[in-house]
């Protein structure tokens, strides 16, 4: 069992910059893969960002390239997800999963844990 917990979420202006975190308050993120995503009020559940166990593999969904970018800290057992140049449409929920290891982090089914959501606001 891993409890997952985010932070970090908050209202920004329209270009500014937020820092997200996720923790597992109860055990080391080790042996799984951490993903970040995103719902938008009405919308599905998106796919945002992911880092395999041992930070070798990072994956972003498309329009965020350049613009978000997620690290790990090992040390602190924290996953980070900073976002620059946000717009009013990257107002959504943020989520954050983990995931055995040898899995598509590209999709929610394959994530095993979740928290409960940080919620960030762009404003134009």
């Amino acid at each position: 069992q891993v409890h997952v917990v985010e932070s970090g979420g908050g209202l920004v202006q329209a270009g500014g910059s937020l820092r997200l975190s996720c923790t597992a308050s109860d055990r080391t993120f080790r042996g799984y893969g951490v993903g970040w995503f995103r719902q938008a009020p009405g919308k599905e559940r998106k796919f945002v960002a992911a880092i395999s166990w041992n930070g070798d593999g990072i994956y972003y969904e498309d329009s965020m390239k350049g613009r978000f970018f997620i690290s790990k800290d090992n040390a602190q057992n924290t996953v980070y997800l900073q976002m620059t140049s946000l717009k009013p449409e990257d107002t959504a929920v943020y989520y954050c999963a983990a995931a055995a290891v040898n899995k598509d982090y590209r999709y929610s089914y394959e994530y095993d844990y979740w928290g409960q959501g940080t919620q960030v606001t762009v404003s134009s």
